[in-house]
């Protein structure tokens, strides 16, 4: 045959398409709920005649009146999931006022009035409306899969459309499925008989149900495959039919779906057993202890940037077996199970790619058992519930005990490996309110799943009870009277809109947990109008409520002193302008105020006679230099106390958003924002550095929110050159953190003095981060200093 020959054999008609290899139109009924009908809604129904499972993601059915004028407009309903080789998949549209049975549950729905006797559907990819009004424009529009025209419909395939349609009647292909692109050929006048996905037809009312004819066979995918030895699916991206497991759990709020599991696990550690189906804005139909098919397209889920993902099956289109099935058994998380090395390294690359280790590395591990069952009992709580119902377990009760009950963050290299966080799918029970130290005691169950924030984490189905410690709020000594007692507090984003229950809370942890001492470095003081975005900078009413309610608490009536921010230039919430302050005893210590700093102007240290002293005081530290680009400049004061100078600076370092998680699929994880905190802890050691020039007795208090660990890169730019000690140094290793973060007890907040501080006794007092009931996310701290004999 010559060239020729064959595009002559080839070429179709304007109103023809290359038939659908295949997802076709298999039925369209537009008399739903007409006099005369049975069915009480319109329907459209597809049908898989290829050997593959098709995903119907992003696609779309739309109906355009059969006369399509040009006033004339293509309505669309939008489909979703997956549609198995040889099964239906049926459209539920417009409902009227006759008829007496329902459709079967329709796997997609719509609210379409389509006429009983003409009309036309197109399949379409995409869910955008069509604009073609003529047979030939909509047949050669690439985006249109299948178009059946019914009645005396302008827009079809072929020599014509489908006849016989009424309010009784739908058109309806062969049982072959055959399409020849010839709605008068393709298609004919049939009783309605509308199928969905589970093979579920009309109930007719008579006690008998709705019959199916869908497969029971599972097919050959099984939920190991899936998940396979490595952090990413073999099959991401691709459909999977009638994949067999147990519902294990089911989850009705939030991220919509449930776990499924294999009872018939491989032999090979590696792959999971479990998967979670993802339903989306659907509640799950399926119930614990059903044995279900699940057709689906396989995806990898990621929570947030840099996190690793989630594998599911979304889309799903489920078959329900049988109820009532024995649960297979958990896994049990404890010191025996859980590696005690972290994670695999890529020196900084991704190990989604890595065959898992599960019996070398936690986190392999833990992706090994990805939405399995697992189990553990009596387990210590060391991250307090949170204001989502969810807290902190450790399965391995020896690993870096803190002294109140918690697990000790101590080093980059010396992760805690058994630490789990728990939540609960059942919202019928009140979730505990625990905190650090207490217990879940007796057994808690539930699929291992992965989420942004904490990464795995046990659903339980079953959850421990929980037996209280009765953690108390510690209570430092009261400072003598020669020692200066000089505190930090970082009192989260106070303004006067707050509660003044909050203002009474933190102003009782001055006056009394912190013994009301004579100088606080307060951090995240906001403006007096808060987050309202006005241009307002100062905080004056902020302030005048917080030392009012210390005053109430029993404490002393505190003075102040602050820089006020450039309008929206220090970082933390937009509009608040978080800056800064000290507060301090008029009665016990004496500011000294030398005029002129502001937000953009540097203080500095001049040497004289008698030591040294700040150009202005309170003053900022370089302001203007990028190091401090978007966020809280150090705040410097001179105070003098028993005739002595001293010197402190009040610091809230740029805050650790943007770096990797510890549990990122980039291992070790990339901790970006060291990078602008050792800019900002070089300014300070080096103004540190300047103030010991001019008087190498210069004693001085370096405090606050430093955002980093006592054994940073942080802290050690900081304390360069031997000008600072870190004082959370000083304190048995046990007791040395200030701040609780996914169950690890971490030092964020630190003291630090210049050599001449030769006598001090330094205390972090926990009130806050160990609880649930917090007034703060940060614990506050004090060092007191014997002036006399650091002279």
């Amino acid at each position: 045959m010559s060239a020729a020959s064959a595009l002559a054999v080839t070429a179709l008609p304007a109103a023809y398409a290359a038939p659908s290899a295949t997802v076709v139109i298999s039925e369209v009924y537009g008399g739903g709920g007409n006099s005369g009908a049975t069915l009480t809604q319109d329907f459209v129904e597809l049908a898989n005649a290829g050997s593959e499972v098709f995903d119907l993601s992003g696609y779309s059915v739309q109906y355009l009146p059969g006369s399509a004028s040009a006033s004339s407009q293509w309505q669309v309903t939008a489909l979703g999931g997956a549609l198995a080789a040889g099964n239906r998949y049926l459209v539920g549209e417009g409902t009227g006022t006759g008829g007496t049975t329902a459709l079967p549950t329709p796997d997609a729905s719509g609210s379409i009035a389509m006429s009983a006797t003409t009309g036309t559907i197109a399949l379409v990819s995409g869910t955008t409306a069509l604009t073609c009004k003529t047979a030939a424009d909509c047949t050669a529009d690439s985006r249109v899969v299948d178009i059946v025209g019914y009645g005396t419909a302008v827009v079809r395939e072929g020599s014509g459309p489908a006849t016989g349609a009424s309010n009784t009647a739908s058109v309806a292909r062969a049982d072959s499925l055959a399409d020849t692109d010839d709605n008068a050929t393709d298609l004919a006048a049939a009783t309605p008989s509308p199928v969905n996905s589970a093979g579920q037809s009309p109930d007719p009312g008579d006690g008998s149900g709705g019959g199916g004819g869908g497969s029971t066979d599972p097919g050959t995918v099984r939920v190991h495959d899936i998940q396979g030895t490595t952090r990413l699916s073999p099959y991401a991206g691709k459909a999977v039919t009638r994949v067999p497991g147990i519902v294990t759990g089911v989850r009705t709020s939030g991220s919509k779906g449930f776990w499924i599991q294999d009872p018939q696990a491989d032999s090979d550690p590696a792959t999971s057993e479990g998967v979670f189906v993802y339903t989306g804005s659907a509640a799950p139909a399926v119930a614990v202890g059903d044995s279900v098919l699940v057709t689906g397209k396989v995806s990898e889920y990621y929570p947030a940037s840099g996190q690793q993902s989630l594998t599911e099956i979304t889309g799903p289109v489920t078959t329900v077996l049988s109820s009532g099935n024995e649960l297979p058994a958990p896994v049990t998380l404890d010191a025996t199970s859980v590696p005690d090395a972290y994670a695999p390294t890529a020196d900084g690359g991704s190990i989604e790619s890595l065959t898992l280790q599960p019996t070398t590395y936690a986190l392999d591990f833990y992706e090994s058992l990805e939405g399995m069952r697992t189990t553990f009992s009596d387990a210590r709580v060391v991250g307090a519930t949170d204001a989502y119902d969810e807290l902190w377990v450790t399965v391995k009760p020896d690993e870096h005990p803190t002294k109140r009950g918690g697990t000790l963050y101590s080093s980059y290299a010396g992760q805690n490996t058994g630490r789990v966080e728990v939540m609960s799918l059942d919202k019928t029970t009140d979730f505990p309110t625990a905190d650090v130290g207490d217990k879940l005691a007796g057994v808690t169950t539930g699929p291992l799943d992965y989420s942004t924030y904490g990464g795995y984490n046990v659903q339980a189905t079953q959850l421990g009870v929980l037996a209280g410690k009765g953690l108390k709020q510690e209570i430092t000594r009261r400072q003598k009277g020669d020692e200066l007692a000089v505190a930090t507090y970082n009192v989260e984003n106070l303004d006067p809109s707050d509660d003044q229950t909050k203002f009474d809370r933190l102003a009782k942890g001055v006056a009394v947990n912190l013994s009301s001492p004579d100088v606080v470095a307060l951090e995240e003081i906001q403006d007096d109008t808060g987050a309202t975005d006005d241009g307002t900078v100062t905080a004056e009413g902020t302030l005048k409520k917080f030392t009012d309610a210390i005053v109430a608490a029993g404490g002393p009536r505190y003075s102040w002193r602050y820089v006020s921010p450039s309008n929206n230039q220090d970082g933390g919430e937009p509009g608040g302008n978080i800056r800064q302050v000290f507060l301090f005893n008029p009665k016990r210590v004496s500011f000294v105020d030398r005029a002129g700093g502001d937000a953009t102007t540097a203080t500095t240290v001049v040497k004289t006679r008698k030591g040294a002293t700040l150009t202005y005081s309170p003053g900022r530290i370089n302001p203007t230099s990028t190091a401090w680009d978007s966020s809280r400049k150090p705040l410097v004061g001179e105070f003098v106390f028993h005739g002595e100078s001293i010197f402190v600076i009040a610091n809230h370092f740029n805050s650790k958003g943007g770096d990797q998680s510890l549990h990122s699929r980039y291992q070790p994880p990339t901790r970006s924002s060291e990078t602008q905190r050792a800019l900002q802890a070089a300014e300070v050691n080096t103004f540190v550095k300047s103030l010991l020039t001019a008087d190498k007795n210069a004693k001085a208090v370096v405090l606050g929110d430093l955002n980093d660990y006592e054994f940073s890169d942080t802290v050690t730019t900081l304390t360069s050159g031997g000008v600072l000690k870190d004082l959370v140094t000083t304190l048995p290793v046990a007791e040395r953190y200030t701040y609780v973060y996914d169950g690890n007890s971490q030092t964020l907040d630190h003291t630090l003095t210049t050599p001449a501080v030769t006598h001090f006794d330094y205390d972090v007092v926990h009130i806050n981060a160990e609880f649930a009931d917090q007034a703060s996310d940060h614990d506050p701290q004090i060092v007191r200093i014997d002036v006399n004999r650091c002279r």
